[in-house]
């Protein structure tokens, strides 16, 4: 994020607060204390900078986003000799055998309201003229824009949480819950109603913003589980968001697998929409802190340590799925030998393996505890030689990737399989440069079940399958796994294939199908009586 203090001034302005923004007191319990006390901004940007500041909270290995992949089939985070136990937290993310007092869930539940909070108040300053726009924007736009970020935060207080309280105005009276489905149609109508009036420009001023595209991009993802949160499919309307963006021709993929993780990541033609991220000022992602090992600080000359021996890494029946042309496979993960930044000096474990070669290994031996050296670690972000203990990498939360697999599914359920094909060939292109032909997928390919090798393991084996019922469109899921890891879809993706809590993975068996939603934080059910848990969680 380093060039953006090049641009315009009004950017430079938006971004310093998005950059430099507080984290609006996340610790606190939210509905402890509605009251809010009063803010003064000097201008529009510096109010919206604020709202889209809270976003960056969420992408944390005890928020949102390890919540998203490591209570999934994909990765992982275990103990081993170096520590990663931290009480049994991210083991209960992958038995699914959270509580409502589990630390990522009042984390994530604090992120969000913060943020619809935020997006309240600011609506509010905006409408009142408290806050006035700039000369070349309109509040109305503006007023959009907000809204728009608080459909963002609904929509995953509804996907992750169920039935949660819709909070609309600024107010001290304590909120019940609301019905998922109620607030799934506040999100679109919010949505529809604020897009004609979102910019169309894709450029500096917007980076990192909605804009038209991103919103619509926001808005199929919705329409792609209106399933899950209301019990009615809505395939052709999340289609119909897709062919707009494609249609508009702002974005496109890049040929590069890495070019939107790369540190230098803003000018992606790739990345829709964006939570940026800076080392020095916008602090937070650490993903290679809590996944590479301690001895990779001298592979890139980081100026800090990462976390002992590391512990988010990938379930080797997973990893187990790509084909062995597939690019993605080294481009998104470190495998074996490690190096210092020399490219010739070997690294060294530290632990069980200390003073050997450290070598990743793939198969790992149970969900629960694992050597040093086992299983592949992420290499999708890039790390750069000398970086901190927070990367300058944005995360591109919504990119192009994904519009043409929305589309792709969408046509797939619609019964267009060999439309859906094409779409998946394009993808699928830049992960077979050595071998073009495995680019290509058929529509029947896509119709049939997943590669993946469920079952229970321990010792390295699988000694009990569970359920093996085929997956409808299971090679689809497929697909998506491989492109988007380490990104914070799969475990959506899971629940709308209808197997999250079905399958066994690992050290994962299935505890109950009402964990496709988390329960609400304790902590927020004491603080505010009129607050329900979910039954299932009573």
């Amino acid at each position: 994020m380093k060039t953006i203090y090049k641009k315009t001034g009004q950017y430079i302005v938006l971004l310093s607060l998005i950059f430099a923004s507080c984290n609006n007191n996340l610790d606190e319990v939210v509905y402890s204390e509605l009251t809010e006390e009063s803010y003064t901004y000097t201008n529009a940007y510096q109010a919206i900078g604020v709202a889209y500041a809270n976003m960056r909270g969420l992408i944390s290995h005890q928020n949102f986003y390890m919540v998203q992949e490591t209570s999934a089939d994909a990765i992982v985070m275990p103990a081993n000799a170096s520590g990663w136990d931290d009480g049994g937290i991210y083991r209960r993310m992958h038995e699914h055998t959270w509580n409502s007092e589990s630390m990522q869930m009042n984390n994530m539940w604090n992120t969000l309201y913060a943020g619809v909070i935020n997006t309240n108040r600011v609506i509010d300053q905006l409408r009142n003229g408290t806050v006035p726009p700039p000369a070349d924007l309109s509040s109305e736009s503006l007023v959009a824009e907000v809204r728009t970020i608080r459909a963002f935060f609904y929509w995953l207080l509804i996907d992750n949480f169920g039935d949660v309280p819709l909070i609309t105005t600024r107010s001290d009276e304590l909120p019940e819950k609301t019905e998922r489905s109620t607030i799934f149609q506040f999100i679109v109508t919010e949505l529809t109603e604020s897009i004609p009036s979102l910019s169309e420009e894709k450029n500096v001023l917007y980076y990192a913003r909605f804009n038209k595209w991103a919103a619509k991009t926001l808005l199929a993802n919705v329409y792609l589980n209106a399933e899950v949160y209301t019990g009615q499919p809505m395939w052709q309307e999340a289609l119909n968001e897709c062919d707009d963006v494609i249609k508009s021709g702002k974005y496109q993929l890049e040929s590069d697998l890495k070019a939107a993780f790369r540190t230098e990541n803003t000018g992606s033609s790739e990345i829709i929409f964006a939570l940026p991220f800076d080392e020095n000022q916008a602090g937070g992602f650490s993903v290679h802190m809590f996944s590479l090992h301690g001895s990779l600080r001298n592979k890139f000359d980081m100026l800090t340590t990462p976390w002992g021996a590391g512990s988010a890494k990938g379930i080797s029946q997973f990893i187990d799925t790509y084909d062995e042309s597939d690019q993605r496979l080294p481009a998104f993960w470190m495998i074996g030998p490690q190096y210092a930044s020399d490219g010739r000096t070997p690294l060294v474990g530290s632990y069980d393996q200390g003073g050997k070669p450290l070598i990743f290994t793939k198969d790992l031996p149970d969900g629960i505890y694992t050597g040093e050296a086992e299983g592949y670690r992420m290499n999708k972000f890039e790390v750069k030689t000398g970086t901190l203990g927070s990367l300058s990498n944005d995360f591109p939360f919504f990119r192009y990737a994904q519009v043409l697999l929305i589309k792709a599914e969408c046509l797939l359920r619609l019964g267009q399989s060999n439309d859906a094909a094409s779409l998946v060939t394009e993808v699928r292109a830049r992960a077979f440069t050595e071998t073009p032909s495995k680019a290509t997928v058929t529509g029947d390919e896509l119709l049939q079940n997943s590669r993946y090798q469920y079952g229970f393991v321990e010792d390295y084996e699988i000694t009990a399958a569970g359920d093996n019922t085929p997956i409808q469109f299971g090679r689809m899921l497929d697909e998506l796994g491989w492109e988007f890891v380490w990104e914070a879809h799969r475990r959506r993706d899971m629940i709308r294939f209808g197997v999250y809590t079905t399958k066994s993975w690992l050290s994962h068996k299935p505890n109950g199908n009402y964990r496709t939603v988390f329960p609400i934080p304790q902590i927020a059910i004491n603080s505010n009586p009129k607050l329900v848990q979910h039954t299932d969680y009573q």
